[in-house]
């Protein structure tokens, strides 16, 4: 989902920032102090919803709302604000929701919620693997009770859907180890405890069977990494060269990481000098 904030209040904006990150964390987010800029951004970028302020400078949010449904009629509005007696026209130019300042995670996710139903349930599993592998659900770390499960979950993320069987997990986890019985053994225990792990949490069908092997389902969660490789501004500005340090055998993907970024920089100055380089 794309979030689009808009409060000419840069304090406001901040706050509501920090809810958004809190609630549905991974998500993309554009903020702005100026009405213009917004409508800028809404000229090269879908938004699913955007939360506006209704008493700014230069236009009212009602008024800016309706310019923001002319430019894409499907847009989700939620209002948020200090002022209550704005609902009625808020509603009448069919708004999503209203909340009044100070908002909660626990109001934002109850209108994220009303628009996404059980989509909303199906993406609150945020991966982070920038700067170290964690998983948060619904913005709280999820606990594991053994460092190898929470690293075979890791292993499995960064697989993204594909198929991992016991002897390639073993032989990655376990480097030097032999592949015998008791590895064997020892695996399924990891394996074990992390299906309990995850059905604890509720988020048990996260891990699926494909023959004899395992993987993730990349659908049922936002990954930074994922979405790096989607390239993503917000994930792209926080990849720092620190791709799960935690883990010698991230350091493949690591590479691939690099590489895109590389590539992606040089497409961008080539766009650049083309631009520059046309007469005027």
């Amino acid at each position: 989902m794309k979030f689009l904030l808009v409060d000419d209040e840069p304090l406001a904006l901040a706050d509501l920032n920090e809810i958004l990150e809190e609630t549905v964390p991974g998500h993309e987010t554009a903020g702005f102090t100026s009405i213009g800029k917004a409508l800028e951004y809404m000229k090269e970028n879908q938004v699913d919803v955007a939360f506006l302020d209704i008493e700014m400078v230069g236009m009212n949010g009602i008024e800016l709302a309706r310019t923001m449904k002319d430019l894409q009629p499907d847009i989700n509005i939620i209002f948020v604000t200090a002022h209550p007696q704005y609902a009625v026209d808020a509603y009448a130019i069919h708004a999503t929701g209203y909340l009044l300042k100070p908002v909660v995670p626990e109001y934002i996710l109850r209108e994220l919620t009303f628009i996404y139903g059980d989509k909303m349930e199906e993406k609150n599993i945020y991966v982070q693997t920038f700067g170290g592998f964690c998983v948060y659900l619904k913005g709280e770390p999820l606990v594991f009770s053994r460092s190898k499960s929470r690293e075979l979950f890791a292993l499995l993320v960064e697989r993204q859907g594909a198929p991992v069987t016991t002897r390639e997990a073993c032989a990655i986890l376990w480097e030097d180890a032999p592949y015998d019985t008791a590895q064997k053994n020892y695996f399924h225990l990891i394996l074990h405890d992390l299906r309990t792990t995850l059905s604890k949490a509720g988020i048990e069908d996260v891990l699926m069977k494909k023959r004899n092997a395992l993987a993730i389902n990349p659908s049922r969660l936002e990954c930074d990494s994922y979405r790096f490789m989607e390239g993503n501004p917000q994930a792209i500005q926080k990849y720092r060269r620190n791709y799960m340090p935690e883990y010698s055998w991230a350091e493949f993907h690591a590479a691939a990481l690099e590489n895109k970024l590389i590539k992606d920089v040089k497409l961008s100055l080539n766009g650049y000098k083309k631009t520059f380089s046309k007469p005027f």
